[in-house]
């Protein structure tokens, strides 16, 4: 047997290892089952290159609980360790990284908190929940002897020959007390799971009971519990794949999604930098309700986190998926992986990736893209509005729906209104409605003038068209409700006004009367006698800075703001004139009532009492 002292000159190396080395400790599971897959995989490539004799036999990791001992194991068939090789790999390279990482680290818990395997501490990582860890390793090489290494979270460690049958490494932790949540069985498994999911060697956890036929009878049987995919979708070759292997992999992702994707990019990237994997586009509802946790992060097949957020753009984030790059750290602190220049390029480079598939998709089959451009407008507006290089692919496949539900690029939409929709100012006008139904008579009188409506109705169209504006030379976006249709696209022939301007202040007082000067502004304007008597009209500019108060921001003060609207007096419907010459001054009043209410009907804003009396006195005027 040989004794030894770890050549450290931090008395105290273990508990600060133990508080500070990494975010979460149940990452030690992570790590000591990753360093069992390296030994695994370094086995098969000198098994390739002929360095390795023999059968590999069977090559899978193993984990054991030992309630009774208090004990841990990661079992591993792979390369083995002489003792010369845990001499040098766990004692002297390991603990030379762990003593750098102290002398920098001691005094800053929070900057510690974001190193992982920076310093090659990954099988220390043990000793956060164990009191004393053993490897107990035979090496391939052959005529090698078996030895078993101990130490108790002290420097001083023992290692000494002992026996094992089979080639590999035990790790064996003695869990400490205040961890012994790490011998629950659902403890591992939920680790095992969420860290090692898809790890490239097969990892047995116990045995299952499983049920066959033998002839006419149920037959149970009990075999390995594997708990990952070692050969996961997005590492295969995307030739090798059929679309319902990509669904399939997508239930596996998300068990509890009903909804198959849209369609897939399945990334494949050698240079500059290593990347595969695949991303999703869910349906993306209107409510813009979604949890942006969905992609996960690899490296190496390695779980790193699901969150996301300010590593890949913020509009990625609406995407699910996994992403694996070797060239991302393996590390659990996204404050750390946020800064890393590697992350940043690989964030890019998915950008770019994930226009380029969307501009295919339209080429390839447009009818088949309008088809899903309601599922996922708002994530192609999302990106426009956060990422430039993505605007300028996306301008080219973004597209804009009219009432009639036809569909046209940017591109396409300006050429099509520019000669019926330029105003005097010679700026060309893109009509709006965000409510079929509640603007309907605003549509009907714009169509009737020629006039092409779009449907802007997601919850993100008030900063999207406010960004569209800056960018389209000489466009502006009125809602098709914020004035009278002819003063939408004001041109320079104006409609003659049947009222003077004697008759008009004559009427003035009698319709502010009966709305509330604080809501209400009356207006008059001469339109056509087939235009409503009344209209309701609500500014462009206010409306769209309540709308973008909605979304929270610097705009939020809009919110609070009292609701102003614009009363709209035609000049030229009979109906006004009938109410000028009455000289009945109730009579009168009932009429002005009952056209104001008709305009406040359909604009949705006549409620409560104010309903109940104009449809008692609706019924009075029928009789």
């Amino acid at each position: 047997m040989q004794t030894g002292k770890i050549n450290v000159q931090t008395e105290n190396i273990f508990p600060i290892i133990k508080k500070f080395l990494y975010s979460d400790h149940e990452i030690f599971l992570r790590e000591l089952v990753s360093n069992a897959v390296d030994a695994t995989q370094k086995l098969k490539t000198l098994s390739s290159i002929g360095e390795a004799k023999g059968d590999l036999g069977n090559l899978k990791i193993e984990v054991v609980i030992d309630k009774d001992a208090k004990t841990l194991t990661i079992k591993d068939h792979g390369i083995g360790m002489t003792a010369e090789e845990i001499e040098k790999y766990i004692t002297q390279i390991a603990f030379s990284g762990a003593e750098e990482f102290v002398n920098k680290y001691k005094d800053k818990a929070a900057e510690a908190n974001a190193i992982i395997g920076h310093f090659g501490l990954g099988f220390y990582s043990a000793f956060m929940v164990a009191k004393k860890v053993e490897i107990t390793s035979l090496s391939y090489k052959e005529g090698a002897q078996a030895v078993n290494w101990e130490c108790d979270g002290s420097p001083d460690y023992k290692i000494e020959e002992t026996k094992k049958a089979e080639r590999g490494t035990n790790i064996i932790l003695h869990i400490a007390d205040d961890s012994e949540e790490f011998l629950e069985q659902y403890r591992i498994q939920e680790l095992l799971t969420k860290y090692c999911k898809f790890l490239p060697v097969e990892i047995k956890f116990g045995t299952k009971k499983e049920t066959h036929k033998e002839g006419d009878k149920d037959v149970e049987t009990e075999v390995d519990n594997i708990v990952n995919n070692s050969a996961p979708a997005w590492t295969k070759k995307p030739t090798d794949l059929k679309d319902e292997d990509y669904k399939s992999f997508y239930r596996e992702l998300y068990p509890m999604t009903f909804e198959d994707p849209l369609f897939h990019i399945h990334l494949n990237v050698d240079y500059p930098f290593n990347l595969t994997g695949i991303l999703y586009f869910p349906r993306i509802k209107k409510s813009f309700e979604v949890q942006k946790d969905k992609i996960q992060l690899y490296s190496n097949q390695v779980f790193v986190t699901d969150s996301v957020e300010n590593i890949v753009p913020d509009f990625l984030t609406l995407l699910r998926g996994v992403i694996d790059s070797p060239d991302i750290p393996l590390n659990v602190s996204r404050s750390y992986l946020q800064s890393d220049a590697s992350v940043k390029k690989i964030s890019g480079h998915i950008t770019k990736k994930v226009a380029d598939k969307l501009e295919d998709l339209f080429k390839k089959d447009r009818a088949d893209f309008e088809s899903k451009w309601e599922d996922i407008k708002i994530f192609v507006q999302y990106g426009m509005l956060s990422e430039e290089k993505f605007y300028e692919k996306a301008q080219k496949f973004a597209l804009l729906k009219n009432v009639d539900n036809k569909y046209f690029t940017l591109e396409e939409y300006a050429s099509k209104v520019k000669p019926t929709q330029t105003n005097k100012d010679n700026r060309v006008i893109y009509l709006y409605t965000t409510n079929t139904e509640e603007q309907h008579s605003f549509i009907e009188s714009a169509k009737e003038r020629g006039y092409d409506i779009l449907v802007l109705d997601s919850p993100i169209d008030a900063h999207y068209i406010n960004h569209l504006e800056s960018k389209l030379t000489d466009t502006s976006f009125v809602r098709v409700d914020s004035d009278t249709v002819d003063k939408l696209i004001a041109k320079e022939e104006t409609q003659p006004s049947k009222l003077s301007e004697e008759e008009k202040k004559q009427l003035q007082p009698i319709v502010e009367e009966i709305v509330p000067k604080e809501k209400f502004s009356v207006v008059f304007e001469s339109l056509s006698e087939k235009d409503a008597p009344m209209l309701i009209t609500k500014p462009e500019f206010m409306r769209r800075m309540k709308d973008m108060s909605a979304l929270g921001g610097g705009m939020a003060f809009y919110g609070s703001m009292p609701d102003m609207h614009n009363l709209v007096v035609n000049t030229n419907h009979p109906l006004i004139s009938k109410i000028l010459n009455e000289k009945n001054a109730d009579k009168q009043k009932q009429l002005t009532k009952q056209a104001a209410d008709l305009a406040m009907l359909s604009q949705g804003l006549l409620k409560g009492e104010e309903l109940t009396k104009f449809i008692k006195r609706s019924v009075e005027l029928i009789d």
